[in-house]
């Protein structure tokens, strides 16, 4: 990443070595490592047939309820609710796997070591601090049970056949509902347990350094002096980790990823970053490892049930605005470096950090641009993370509508969900599903740009590019993305919506591998801050371009999404809407 972008290198034939000695295939080959355990532990230690049996049972009940009322009766949500706790990741096995994973806890300023340690008499003096506002909301939520219950009684008293009885039941079963997910989020604040993180975050920090170390054995790097800077390098994350469960960065959405450039960069322009930890610094190995992990959240019957609306915002708008701003910065603005402005026009129009790192593999960024435009997407998304859901409520656009607009715009996963969840649960849903469609654009950007790269940017007169040339250069971490997404969207079919859920969604992926791509990401931004020297990156700010780069091009975003998402959702395909 560090060669001239302007340089077009003969790579000459591969070779089979390429399997065991390159950082692509290496993140190929931990990622899929991390994906087989997954699946060893939960499909042969968790209760299947347990859940089997129940789901069957539930489902039956959610059937004759079905048939029963022309809604969804107080029987009908407690069945579906009896599935949801149906979670392999609460299996023994999960329960172990979540303790040696653990990041830092979130804490308050007041007492800064619940990062690591609670006593049982600290969790004691939480759990009684929430209890009175845990009571406030289970008691408006029995009588609103109370009330749908007798409202429910009604429409059933009239065979379901007044339908002014029926919206009437409906609605008060909608108010019960409503309180009892405000209760339930009350009622976790209530559940403090007594934990130390010390133990279990040394125990990861040597078993990810051993991980690592492997592949950088055998591509032929420093392997001792590696585990030394890993070491540095973890720090810089768990601090990251610390700093971003603190009430402030909660309530503005700056994040473990955010803190761990910042506290890298405060490193690497003050003291400086140690010469041992420079090692440790393996910013691409991570974060490609955790994008091959990724792919597993990238499931196509979840694609397949928001329909065509959300595939049109998520793939027509996007590609419009990569290249729109591409030519933009090329043909306006004038930047200089082709590489800088194609790795900006793909981290803010695709999907943030992710598409960075896939288009800058492509193209053969500088590290100093790939930095840059990380740097940006993660000021950004912090900002829309909190201005979004705040303009979407006070102009008072719907809420699947605001879903769509911040799922196919703001850049990182994380950050749609919070914003999702702020607006509420149909929101959330819509804006995940749209961003995850969006993810798939990953592959799909980074073959694009290594063809075009190859033909027309580093092409010489009379020349022709074959396509082994843009095979070496398309990153091939991303065949592992799509292979994953591939495997666990098999997988999830195979075993139905609800053992899916349980089981997948709800073991392999949250309770698995979605642990170890959190670390992963946190690990590569730590490395990129401990890696950049702000006097490397100021020329590039010359006349402020990339900022204006990013700003024009997020707001065309904006603007091309929304009226999307407005067309699609509402326009053409209202009856989808009306589903969601």
């Amino acid at each position: 990443m560090s060669q001239e972008s302007n340089v077009v290198v003969d790579h000459g034939q591969s070779s089979w070595s390429d399997l065991w000695t390159k950082e692509d295939y290496w993140a190929i080959w931990l990622g899929f490592f991390i994906i087989a355990a997954a699946f060893f532990l939960y499909l042969n230690f968790s209760p299947v047939g347990e859940f089997k049996e129940k789901i069957a049972k539930e489902n039956a009940l959610m059937e004759t309820e079905a048939a029963r009322a022309p809604f969804k009766t107080i029987a009908w949500y407690k069945a579906a609710d009896a599935k949801k706790k149906l979670k392999a990741s609460g299996s023994h096995v999960g329960k172990v796997v979540k303790y040696w994973t653990s990041k830092p806890a979130s804490w308050k300023l007041s007492n800064p070591l619940d990062t690591f340690i609670m006593s049982k008499e600290r969790a004691d003096e939480l759990n009684a601090k929430a209890t009175p506002k845990y009571e406030e909301a289970k008691a408006k939520e029995v009588a609103t049970f109370a009330a749908a219950e007798a409202a429910e009684a009604a429409a059933a008293g009239a065979v379901f056949q007044d339908a002014t009885l029926n919206e009437d039941a409906k609605a008060k079963i909608g108010e019960w509902r409503a309180a009892h997910s405000k209760a339930s989020k009350a009622k976790s604040k209530t559940a403090h347990k007594p934990y130390n993180h010390i133990p279990s975050l040394l125990g990861l920090c040597v078993g990810l350094a051993l991980f690592f170390s492997i592949g950088i054995k055998f591509m032929g790097k420093d392997t001792f002096g590696f585990m030394k800077g890993f070491v540095f390098v973890f720090g810089v994350s768990v601090l990251a980790y610390i700093m971003g469960g603190m009430p402030f960065s909660k309530q503005y959405g700056i994040g473990a990823e955010a803190w761990g450039v910042a506290l890298g960069m405060l490193i690497a322009n003050t003291v400086g970053t140690p010469n041992f930890a420079k090692k440790g610094c393996e910013v691409e190995y991570y974060i490609k490892t955790g994008l091959v992990l990724l792919g597993a959240e990238v499931m196509f019957n979840k694609i397949v049930a928001i329909g065509v609306p959300g595939i049109f915002v998520a793939w027509v708008v996007t590609p419009i605005v990569l290249i729109s701003t591409f030519i933009f910065g090329q043909k306006v603005l004038k930047i200089p470096s082709k590489t800088l402005n194609i790795t900006i026009s793909a981290d803010m129009s695709v999907c943030g950090t992710s598409a960075a790192i896939a288009t800058a593999a492509a193209c053969r960024a500088k590290k100093e641009e790939l930095t840059l435009s990380v740097g940006l997407s993660l000021v950004f998304t912090a900002i829309m993370m909190i201005a979004m859901p705040a303009f979407i409520k006070a102009v008072g656009i719907p809420e699947i509508l605001g879903g769509a607009w911040m799922g196919g715009t703001i850049d990182a996963t994380g950050a749609v969900a919070a914003a999702g969840a702020f607006l509420g649960e149909k929101a959330l849903y819509v804006a995940a599903t749209i961003k995850m469609i969006q993810n798939v654009l990953i592959g799909v950007t980074a073959f694009g740009v290594a063809v075009y790269w190859c033909t027309k940017v580093e092409c010489e007169a009379g020349k022709t590019v074959g396509w082994m040339e843009i095979w070496h250069r398309f990153p091939k971490f991303v065949l592992g993305f799509l292979a994953a997404s591939v495997l666990f969207s098999i997988v999830d079919g195979s075993l139905g919506h609800d053992m899916g859920y349980s089981l997948l969604d709800q073991g392999v992926i949250r309770g698995f591998t979605r642990l170890f791509r959190g670390w992963f990401f946190a690990l590569s931004f730590a490395a990129i801050g401990l890696a950049t020297n702000f006097r490397e990156l100021a020329h590039y700010f010359k006349g402020g371009k990339p900022l204006i780069l990013y700003v024009c091009g997020q707001s065309l975003n904006l603007v091309l999404t929304l009226t999307m998402a407005y067309i699609m959702f509402y326009l053409v395909f209202p009856e989808i809407t009306a589903q969601i």
